[in-house]
């Protein structure tokens, strides 16, 4: 396990996305100061958005510059945009149509009506990647990515014994027959999550805590893939009390 990595225990889920919103908006402002761009990957499930909502509800979302943010996406559904159940249509009515970001810094994912077929947009969203990376990388280095976690221990759509969880060559991968649906998906690689300075992983309930758990105890990465997340700087779970049911007392720390 990393010493870099910390574990934040929270209340409840509101209490964790509210935490978590005033982190980011804190962190980014402050980036903003040293750099001209904050690079973020967002998540979807129930927790990711439930953040985004935070962040937009907060009275100090617009202390940050939202013309300089530029979004990616750790994984997406292999569905038509707009569709309901994509990440980033969740994300769009949690946070991203209520604040000022320019639309060349959103880089969504490709859709089934807009490219031939999974493969076509792994290739698409790989070169978008790297178009956007400084000479001699294969992608932007991301300053915060966000991740969830399924009880099952997944992060984006890197799922245990899947042949994703293996890829260390590529940076983005076509996931086919997911066990959760739909079975089609994109996902960043494991190896481009660990390349963002910072990682921060959000939990809630108690159907989290075994993978939370394995993690912390350095799990092998093929069967619990959240215990391969490590950030160049940074790797904090944010969880609440339910999902801490299996940490070790000296691992959780009560303030950053």
């Amino acid at each position: 396990m990393s010493n870099a990595r910390r574990v934040l225990v929270h209340s409840d889920r509101q209490a964790l996305a509210g935490s978590l919103a005033a982190r980011f908006i804190t962190k980014v402002v402050d980036l903003l100061d040293q750099q001209a761009e904050v690079n973020v990957v967002l998540t979807g499930g129930t927790v990711g958005i439930a953040v985004l909502e935070a962040i937009n509800a907060s009275p100090a979302r617009d202390s940050i510059d939202w013309s300089r943010i530029v979004l990616w996406w750790g994984d997406e559904r292999w569905l038509p945009r707009g569709d309901a159940e994509r990440n980033d249509t969740q994300a769009r009515s949690a946070l991203l149509d209520g604040v000022a970001l320019r639309p060349e810094n959103i880089h969504w994912c490709p859709a089934p009506d807009a490219v031939d077929d999974l493969d076509a947009a792994v290739a698409l969203y790989g070169a978008e990647l790297a178009a956007a990376a400084p000479e001699g990388a294969e992608a932007p280095r991301f300053d915060v990515t966000f991740l969830g976690v399924g009880p099952d221990g997944h992060i984006a759509s890197l799922f245990p014994e899947s042949p994703g969880i293996h890829v260390t060559d590529a940076t983005v991968i076509a996931v086919r027959n997911s066990p959760k649906p739909p079975p089609e998906r994109l996902s960043l690689s494991l190896p481009l999550i660990n390349s963002s300075d910072r990682i921060w992983l959000a939990l809630a309930g108690p159907d989290k805590a075994s993978a939370l758990g394995l993690a912390l105890a350095g799990a092998n990465t093929i069967e619990v893939p959240v215990a391969g997340v490590e950030g160049r700087l940074r790797t904090v779970f944010f969880v609440d009390r339910a999902a801490a049911a299996e940490v070790p007392e000296e691992l959780i720390a009560a303030e950053y």
